[in-house]
């Protein structure tokens, strides 16, 4: 039996898998030591759920045990990636290379280390949301020290030429750093082979917990450093002090081991799925698909739908469907969707634009529900919309 609200938004956060919950649990209350309590049994037991946390991440992205850097999430491993590398390589350069669409936590962050005299070059995107390889090598200059492209986009799924990029960075002798908060635990992710040295993720946007992320650090061929960005104990080798999150840490773990082991088979039953909802949606008249539609993520599609109010788009479906016009990060403005700018479209278009991002529970019947209740509602606003009337007659 179909329950509402039905939940489509699976880009802003997941539910956690309750496998995830249950090997949580004891290390609230049970086994509640500190992990860095080297002196008697309930430390060494804590310390021994993370260190296996660390093997089950690090096992999802191809790296070692000892590159995974537990953090708060993927804004503070944003944070410790570019500020860390900034500092510590200061007497190399002193310019990074970003790109227009990376998420707020990037952007964010480049923008307060130009206040420092960090100088940044944001790449422009194609129509398709990935960056021209041109553009980024033209960008490069003998003090660049720093590349940080995202592994995928969380607006329009469009996931960037990684390989290719870490190849440039590799030739140039600069660190490529990416955020691949929406690809880990979506899509194969291997940091030796695309060659990554900084690699940030979170737990929250694959099943586990909010509040708890990591940061992959490269120990050879190059060893990347970071200058720490928060004091006080020397956790973390040095790289990021506080008391590990031990409940956080180990649901993070288990998430990457389910991710590993499920991931294949959950793409492609979200694949088909996302396909059908796309393929029934585009029948409407002027509706379109942003980013590219090949070379993208599996689980999500982001539709604009011409000459509709996106207010009134959004109102008229979300109290049955959960979904969002653009990043969680940045709902709360007004502005259309600084992604869908940067891909060249008006601001009508970007407003009247809607991401569906699909899960491990969304089932074939919520995906008919939700393709009948949008067409409807797309088809009511436009009876009401002079612009469709008169859409023929320019």
């Amino acid at each position: 039996m179909l329950e509402l609200p039905i939940y489509l938004d699976h880009n802003a956060t997941t539910p956690c898998d309750p496998r995830v919950v249950e090997a949580m649990l004891p290390y609230f209350s049970e086994h509640f030591g500190n992990a860095a309590s080297r002196h008697h049994a309930f430390g060494w037991r804590a310390e021994a759920a993370v260190d296996y946390a660390r093997e089950q991440v690090a096992n999802l992205i191809g790296a070692e045990p000892k590159e995974i850097v537990f953090t708060s999430g993927a804004t503070e491993a944003d944070n410790l990636a570019i500020k860390g590398a900034c500092e510590m390589y200061a007497s190399k350069g002193n310019h990074i290379i970003t790109c227009a669409i990376e998420h707020k936590a990037v952007l964010d962050t480049c923008k307060h280390l130009e206040k420092l005299g960090i100088e940044v070059s944001y790449l422009p995107v194609l129509p398709n949301g990935s960056i021209d390889l041109k553009d980024l090598e033209a960008a490069i200059r003998p003090g660049t020290i720093l590349i940080s492209i995202m592994y995928a986009n969380n607006e329009i799924g469009t996931i960037m030429p990684v390989k290719a990029i870490s190849e440039l960075a590799r030739k140039h002798g600069i660190l490529f750093f990416t955020d691949a908060t929406q690809a880990v635990g979506k899509i194969p992710v291997d940091v030796n082979k695309d060659q990554i040295d900084l690699l940030a993720l979170t737990a929250h946007k694959m099943y586990g917990p909010k509040g708890v992320g990591a940061l992959y650090v490269r120990r050879r061929d190059p060893r990347v450093r970071l200058a720490c960005q928060m004091d006080g104990g020397g956790h973390e080798r040095g790289m990021r002090s506080g008391t590990l999150n031990v409940p956080g840490i180990v649901g993070l773990g288990k998430a990457a081991e389910l991710a590993q082991l499920e991931m294949l088979e959950e793409s492609n039953r979200l694949r088909k799925m996302r396909d059908l909802l796309e393929h029934e949606l585009l029948l409407l008249d002027q509706t379109f698909v942003n980013g590219d539609t090949e070379n993208r993520l599996p689980h999500m599609t982001n539709i604009s739908f011409q000459h509709v109010e996106g207010e009134a788009l959004l109102m008229g479906i979300n109290k049955e469907i959960a979904i969002s016009s653009g990043s969680a990060c940045t709902s709360a403005s007004i502005e259309p969707s600084y992604v869908l700018k940067a891909l060249g479209l008006s601001d009508e278009l970007a407003h009247s634009s809607l991401r569906f991002g699909l899960g491990r529970n969304t089932t074939e019947e919520e995906i008919a529900y939700t393709i009948e209740k949008v067409s409807g509602v797309v088809n009511n606003l436009r009876e009401m919309s002079p612009l469709w009337e008169n859409r023929n007659s320019r």
